[in-house]
């Protein structure tokens, strides 16, 4: 807002406006693709980033999908987000459900008198939701989930609204990608590391090279039929603390 003489308010004028909010968008893409973000850290960011970018937002959450249409609730900014994402998961019907595998966006104006999705419109007013605004998270040829957005006021977005959105999940659909990126490269290192500790503890004990010991995992993990990185774990935890013991 700026000021008149008479000491009244008026609108930034549009191009001031769009500069503000480009260059908003800009440093929320740039908190999101921090450098070695966690994957919980950048959901975070993404909505935390659009509540404050969207005008009519009071609650977000992202839901995160596979593709044997499992989905999980997270980064949620209250416990609302998190309640509609679980009636939507249980009735498998709902905008975010929709966005994800039928449409890019989508906009819900007024729950209380939504007839795309019956059942699901009838209880999430129950639980105070008016409207909704939903953003596909995807890249080429691969989609991740979706953002959500709830307002507890009936016809909170309109088409700035999407506008502004659509832009936050082009850019958090990428840093989703590099976060999941490094959460998997993590995991595979910590799984070389612990499978690494378990073959020298194999081999000390039994007096037998690299291979035999991985060799050996390999069996005890077919014949437990159990993940070679559980068995791994498991005797790396329950291994004795003298490097001089002998089995």
């Amino acid at each position: 807002m700026t000021h008149t003489e008479g000491g009244e308010h008026r609108r930034p004028a549009p191009h001031d406006f769009e500069q503000k909010l480009r260059e908003a968008i800009e440093e929320l893409a740039r908190d999101m693709h921090g450098e070695h973000a966690s994957l919980a850290k950048t959901l975070d960011i993404i909505t935390a980033g659009a509540l404050e970018l969207i005008p009519g937002a009071e609650h977000a959450g992202i839901t995160l999908a596979t593709r044997d249409h499992r989905f999980d609730s997270r980064a949620a900014t209250s416990e609302l987000p998190r309640r509609i994402d679980r009636l939507q998961y249980h009735l498998q019907d709902g905008p975010c459900i929709q966005a994800i595998w039928d449409k890019a966006t989508i906009r819900v104006n007024d729950l209380s008198t939504e007839d795309r999705w019956p059942r699901f419109a009838t209880e999430a007013t129950a639980l105070g939701v008016r409207s909704m605004l939903s953003f596909r998270l995807y890249t080429t040829g691969t989609t991740l989930g979706a953002l959500n957005l709830h307002s507890t006021r009936p016809h909170a977005f309109d088409d700035e609204n999407i506008s502004i959105g659509t832009s936050i999940a082009t850019h958090a659909a990428l840093a989703v990608v590099a976060a999941l990126r490094e959460e998997q490269f993590r995991t595979a290192q910590a799984t070389r590391d612990v499978i690494g500790q378990a073959k020298g503890i194999l081999m000390h004990q039994f007096r037998i090279d690299a291979d035999a010991a991985f060799d050996l995992l390999r069996r005890l993990s077919q014949e437990r039929n159990q993940p070679l990185h559980d068995i791994a774990t498991e005797l790396v935890a329950t291994a004795p603390t003298d490097p001089d013991h002998e089995p």
